[in-house]
């Protein structure tokens, strides 16, 4: 009998891409052990093999092993050929029943390249996946892979179509400030905050002599927010300064504000960083459907770079993600979705106030704590 949890349930209707007599263990025994595998610190598929067979009798309390653990090579075949698409969307539709997004919340999109999926004797590159980061409830939403004759600008679209985001605030980095994804982002009952750079030629020629014509003047005669703040850690100390405007005439002095559906607001950010005693001074350009204060664009510009920190940072070091040389079919695209998993219920875990590399190792260690990990209950905000 499973534990108290419907974790499982929503991985259970997959269809098992094996051949009727190559089915000597069930799929979702196959998936139950390697979803365990990964909390408990394993990164390979010889690795879940192992796990399985150390816990094997633990398992048996829940499991039906007429046919003991699968090997590595059942592991492999398995999620090398298990349907991506299928298991991406149970994925979804699993996180979607974790959480409620509020309205508000930022979500942060970024793309990441797994490394060792590429192999260049064979002359095929890396697979890139693309992901959402919840910044209040610290889960990933979902990810996509991006299509090896596409890009992250294809790819975001799709995915914040498939998930339920109303009244959130997503961000970007400059490369997905892009017409297209502003109208599917307000299709989806949400706002988004761009930022521009030279990429976007004359968008970014615009807003900096707009606000340069502001400064010129000391900003006399201009409706304006602004916010000063100020941080300091770990030997850097850094000054931000933002600067925010939203009447109608300022728009205006975009040639293609048009372009960008529901375009409200437009934004400066000035950063002053110091770090032994060398100082760097960077000024970025945001424009935006929110309508908010300095305050809360300040920190939702600061907000999108958890997903480094939260999400791409911690599958570097806590899973050694980018040094995993699973590169076969489907494998390297569910393995990627598999650490997901294991990473958000290790998130949702909050008694242990350790890092996500320690739990790992607690959740291999204890079955008390790998059970409380695995029917952790729903994350509260």
């Amino acid at each position: 009998m499973l534990p108290k949890t419907d974790l499982f349930s929503y991985f259970s209707d997959l269809e098992d891409p094996r051949i009727e007599k190559n089915r000597d263990h069930p799929l979702i025994n196959v998936l139950i052990i390697a979803i365990l595998g990964v909390i408990c610190g394993a990164d390979t598929f010889t690795e879940i093999e192992r796990f399985g067979l150390a816990k094997e009798e633990w398992l048996k309390q829940f499991l039906t092993l007429e046919n003991g653990i699968p090997s590595h090579d059942t592991f492999g075949r398995v999620f090398r050929w298990l349907d991506e698409s299928a298991f991406q969307e149970a994925f979804l539709k699993w996180t979607s029943s974790l959480c409620q997004v509020s309205a508000g919340e930022i979500i942060a999109f970024d793309g990441k390249k797994l490394r060792g999926s590429e192999d260049k004797a064979r002359q095929r590159p890396g697979i890139w996946m693309v992901s959402a980061w919840a910044k209040d409830n610290r889960l990933v939403l979902g990810q996509k892979k991006v299509d090896e004759k596409s890009n992250e600008i294809t790819a975001i679209p799709e995915l914040v179509s498939r998930l339920d985001i109303t009244g959130c605030v997503v961000t970007v980095d400059a490369l997905n400030t892009q017409t297209h994804l502003a109208d599917v982002i307000v299709e989806a009952g949400a706002n988004y905050i761009f930022a521009v750079k030279g990429n976007q030629g004359t968008v970014y020629e615009d807003l900096q002599l707009l606000f340069e014509g502001f400064e010129q003047t000391n900003y006399e005669g201009v409706i304006f927010e602004t916010v000063k703040s100020h941080s300091e850690a770990h030997g850097r100390e850094e000054f931000r300064h933002i600067f925010v405007v939203k009447e109608s005439e300022y728009r205006d002095y975009l040639r293609r504000a048009g372009a960008w559906k529901h375009l409200k607001t437009l934004v400066k950010l000035v950063t002053v960083r110091i770090i032994s005693q060398k100082t760097e001074i960077s000024t970025r350009y945001f424009i935006s459907s929110w309508d908010a204060s300095a305050h809360d664009f300040l920190s939702a510009i600061r907000d999108h770079w958890q997903i480094e920190n939260g999400l791409h940072w911690v599958l570097d070091i806590a899973f050694r993600e980018d040094a995993s040389r699973i590169r076969k079919d489907h494998a390297p695209h569910n393995m990627a979705v598999l650490r997901h998993i294991a990473l958000n219920l290790l998130k949702i875990e909050r008694s242990s106030k350790v890092g996500i590399a320690a739990k790992r190792k607690m959740a291999g260690w204890n079955n008390d704590y790998l059970l409380k990990v695995l029917c952790s209950p729903t994350v509260e905000v």
